[in-house]
């Protein structure tokens, strides 16, 4: 399964703390053709991989461009996947080349998410001028994108533990507490805590090991009566 760590904060207090830090494993079958992370797009402003799967192609899953747009997409397990839905991964690479901020972004694709198999898709305008905004919207869960805010709430009942504008999102909405994703996340908070300490390739080998922990998290799947899938582990 994907997933992904982060956390952010606009107006650090030290200047030697980071003002995003993001981890995220992407969980794909091997023989689906991809590109490795390059720099694409106009000017080469953009930088992720790129997905080279047949009728898909040009989709990622993760990127960020020179012009401070970044964006992370995981898919939602669902018992059935729609195979006439559109490719998930062009929700990423359109907005890394839109003008459009991301918080307007999102409203546009809520408004069309049911034309897609479930995903859970964050959005974010890095600017040291306007302030960072992170945004969250998920075609499984609220009608409407939330704002993210460090140490903030979100007006939904799933998402009510915060660690200081810490999220972690998996193939379940955004801060379901599935075992593996709390289990990661303490580990993720580990990394971070010592981050302001550690020289930088020190702290991208402490995240890529959270990433790498392969300690098993026992995860109970049910279906529920509207046919979704959930898990209380």
């Amino acid at each position: 399964m994907c997933i992904i760590f982060f956390k952010f904060d606009p107006r650090p207090v030290s200047k030697n703390a980071y003002r995003l830090i993001l981890a995220a494993n992407r969980d794909e079958f091997y023989h689906r053709p991809s590109k490795l992370a390059d720099f694409w797009g106009n000017n080469n402003e953009v930088l992720s991989g790129l997905d080279m799967e047949e009728g898909k192609e040009g989709g990622t899953w993760l990127g960020i461009s020179t012009r401070g747009k970044l964006a992370a997409l995981t898919n939602y397990l669902q018992p059935r996947q729609d195979r006439d839905a559109r490719g998930r991964g062009e929700l990423v690479t359109h907005f890394l080349t839109t003008d459009m901020d991301s918080l307007s972004y999102l409203k546009k694709v809520s408004a069309e998410g049911h034309l897609y198999n479930g995903f859970n898709l964050i959005a974010a305008d890095l600017s040291t001028e306007k302030g960072d905004v992170v945004c969250y919207y998920g075609n499984r869960g609220e009608p409407e994108p939330v704002v993210l805010a460090p140490g903030g709430s979100i007006p939904c009942s799933f998402f009510q533990l915060r660690d200081g504008g810490t999220y972690g999102l998996s193939n379940a909405l955004l801060e379901t507490p599935w075992r593996k994703l709390c289990f990661g996340k303490q580990l993720f908070l580990e990394a971070v805590e010592r981050s302001q300490e550690l020289p930088k390739d020190a702290l991208i080998a402490q995240l890529l090991h959270v990433l790498n922990n392969d300690e098993a998290c026992q995860t109970q799947l049910l279906r529920t009566r509207a046919g979704s899938m959930c898990s209380p582990f």
